[in-house]
C-alpha cells in the first residue's frame, strides 16, 4: 500500500513540475532565458505558471488536448527530451535506429503526459520556494532544488538543467527529482526489463500499448 501511495504522489507532481517550470518560457525572449541564472529562471517561471494553471479550468480538469498543445508548444522547447529519453533507455539507445529513437521519444512523451495529466488537478494554493543555489557562472550543468508548499507537507521537487548554446539555447531540463526519486532513473529500470526481454521494438510496443490503454481509460 505504501508503494502505491508513493507512486501516486510521484505521479501527481512529475508532469506538474515540468509544466510549472517551463510553460511560461514562450513569453520570454531567448536572450533573457539564456542569460538568466537557472535558479532565478525556475523561481520566476514557477510563480508565473502556477497562476496561469490556476486560471485555466480546462487544464486543471485534465483536458488532454489542451495539455498536449501546451506541452508541445511551451514545455518541450525547454526540455532536452532526447537526452531524457536516451538516459531512460540506457545503452540500448545507441543501437536503436533513428526511426526507433523517434518512436521512443514520441511514446515516452505521450506516456508522461497521459500518466501525469491528473497532477494539474492538484494545483490550488501552492507556492514554490527555491532553496539556496550552489553553482558558478561557468557551470554547464546545475541542480536547482525547490519545495512546493501548500495543501499538505512540502514536496521536494528538484531539477537538473544543462546550458545549451545557440540562438535557441539556454537552460534546459533533463531530469526531475520528486520526493527523492529521479524520473529518468525510475523509468530506466522499467525500460531495461523490457529491452532485455524483447529488445527495442518490444519496448516501443509496450509503451504504445500502455498509451492506448491510458487513452481508453480516459475516455471511459
Amino acid at each position: 500500500m505504501n508503494q502505491i501511495l508513493q507512486r501516486r504522489a510521484f505521479g501527481r507532481f512529475v508532469m506538474a513540475g515540468l509544466l510549472l517550470v517551463s510553460a511560461a518560457v514562450a513569453s520570454v525572449r531567448p536572450a533573457l532565458a539564456a542569460d538568466e541564472a537557472p535558479d532565478a529562471l525556475v523561481k520566476r517561471l514557477s510563480t508565473d505558471v502556477l497562476e496561469s494553471i490556476k486560471a485555466d479550468k480546462s487544464i486543471k480538469a485534465g483536458d488532454l488536448t489542451k495539455i498536449m498543445a501546451l506541452v508541445d508548444a511551451k514545455v518541450m522547447p525547454n526540455v532536452n527530451f532526447q537526452r531524457m529519453t536516451s538516459s531512460a533507455v540506457g545503452p540500448a539507445w545507441r543501437q536503436a535506429t533513428p526511426e526507433q529513437q523517434k518512436r521512443l521519444e514520441e511514446e515516452f512523451k505521450t506516456l508522461l503526459v497521459r500518466t501525469y495529466s491528473g497532477a494539474l488537478e492538484q494545483v490550488s494554493d501552492q507556492t514554490v520556494s527555491v532553496r539556496p543555489f550552489r553553482g558558478s557562472p561557468d557551470d554547464k550543468e546545475v541542480l536547482v532544488r525547490t519545495e512546493v508548499r501548500g495543501g499538505g507537507d512540502p514536496v521536494q521537487l528538484d531539477y537538473r538543467l544543462e546550458k545549451t548554446p545557440g540562438e535557441a539555447g539556454g537552460w534546459k531540463i533533463y531530469n526531475i527529482n520528486v520526493l527523492g526519486v529521479w524520473l529518468v532513473d525510475t523509468y530506466r529500470s522499467q525500460f531495461a526489463q523490457q529491452i532485455n526481454a524483447n529488445g527495442i521494438d518490444g519496448l516501443i510496443a509496450t509503451l504504445a500499448a500502455r498509451n492506448k490503454s491510458n487513452s481508453a481509460n480516459a475516455k471511459s
